[in-house]
Formats: structure tokens, sequence, C-alpha cells
């Protein structure tokens, strides 16, 4: 995969994963991007380590909910860092 498909991959699966999570989360579109882009670094890496999923093709399903997963947990883990500097 391509540095423009995992770049789009990242915001998209950063976006989805944002609107997964309740509440407000803070940060626009880059945020969102780097967040995903981690996301779907670290799903690929959890997914090739736990399962032998990697991130193989753009177009994969598998590839995607790697992504997804991933977001979801750097987003957690985004959230409750800035929610402790904020209280």
């Amino acid at each position: 995969m391509g540095i423009l498909a995992f770049l789009i991959l990242g915001l998209i699966a950063g976006a989805i994963a944002k609107a997964l999570i309740p509440g407000r989360q803070g940060g626009g579109w880059l945020v969102t991007l780097l967040l995903g882009v981690v996301g779907a670094i670290l799903g690929g890496w959890l997914g090739s380590v736990l399962f032998g999923i990697g991130l193989q093709n753009f177009w994969s399903l598998q590839t995607w909910i790697v992504a997804i997963v991933g977001s979801v947990i750097v987003l957690l883990i985004y959230g409750a860092i800035t929610g402790r500097r904020r209280a």
C-alpha cells in the first residue's frame, strides 16, 4: 500500500473511530489524520502479531477493521491523556 493510500486509510479510520466513541473529542482533521495513521499502524501491528492479519491491501475488509480498531484504541488513550490535563 502506498503512502497516499495509507494516509487516506488513516484519515477515514480516525473519522470512523471518532464517530464510534461517545462524547466530544477535540482536534480537527489534522489530529484525526495523525491519530488515524498511528491507529492504523498500531492496528496493523496488533493484527499481524495476534491474528496474522496486516495492512496489505487497501480494499480488504480486514485492513479496514484492524485500522479502525487501532484508531479506537489510540483515540481512547489520547482522550485519557488530554482529559487528565484539563481536569
